[in-house]
C-alpha cells in the first residue's frame, strides 16, 4: 500500500446507507478495491481494508515524527538553540555538514515510502544510528579512551617458519 494510492480517497465512489443494508456483498467487494464512501443524512463514512487503516495510521505517526527531527535539524543549521531536554536535542552535538549529511539520509530514506515497506524501518534506523552516534560523542569515556596516550609495542615480523 502506498500513500500516493489515497490522492483519491475522498472522490471514490458514494455509497448510501440503505444500499449497503440492501447489498452489503457487493459493497465489501468494492471496499476490497478501493475505499468507498458511505452516507448517511449529512454524515459520510469511510470504508476500507484494515491494513490500508493500519498503513494510514503508521504513515502518520512516522511521518510526524520526521517532520518533528526534520524541523530540529533546520532550526539548529539556521542556528536556534536547542537543549538537550528536547527529544531530538542529541541533533546539536553535529556540525553543520553534519546536519546536512542527517538531513539528506532521512530525506532520501522518506521518498522511499511509496516503493519500499521497509522504508519506516530503514527511517528509524537511520534515526536511531544517528542517536546512537551524538551519544558516543557527548560520552565522557570514550573521550577519555581515545585521548589517552598508550604504550605501543611494536609486532614483531612474522616469520616465515611455520610453527608446527
Amino acid at each position: 500500500m502506498s500513500i500516493g494510492n489515497f490522492g483519491n480517497i475522498y472522490s471514490d465512489e458514494l455509497i448510501t446507507a440503505t444500499e449497503l443494508n440492501r447489498q452489503p456483498g457487493r459493497v465489501l467487494d468494492k471496499a476490497l478495491e478501493h475505499p468507498i464512501t458511505i452516507t448517511r443524512n449529512d454524515q459520510s463514512f469511510a470504508l476500507l481494508r484494515r491494513e490500508e487503516v493500519t498503513f494510514l495510521v503508521q504513515a502518520a505517526t512516522h511521518s510526524k515524527a520526521v517532520f518533528e527531527v526534520l524541523t530540529v535539524a533546520y532550526s539548529l543549521l539556521l542556528g536556534k538553540e536547542i537543549g538537550f531536554e528536547h527529544p531530538y536535542g542529541w541533533l546539536s552535538v553535529f556540525d553543520s555538514d553534519d546536519l546536512q549529511d542527517f538531513i539528506k539520509d532521512l530525506s532520501e530514506a522518506f521518498r522511499l515510502i511509496d516503493l519500499s515497506s521497509q522504508a519506516w524501518d530503514m527511517i528509524d534506523a537511520i534515526i536511531h544510528e544517528w542517536h546512537e552516534s551524538a551519544i558516543a560523542i557527548t560520552s565522557p569515556e570514550l573521550a577519555a579512551a581515545f585521548s589517552t596516550e598508550i604504550d605501543e609495542v611494536p609486532l614483531t615480523k612474522p616469520s616465515a617458519q611455520s610453527i608446527v
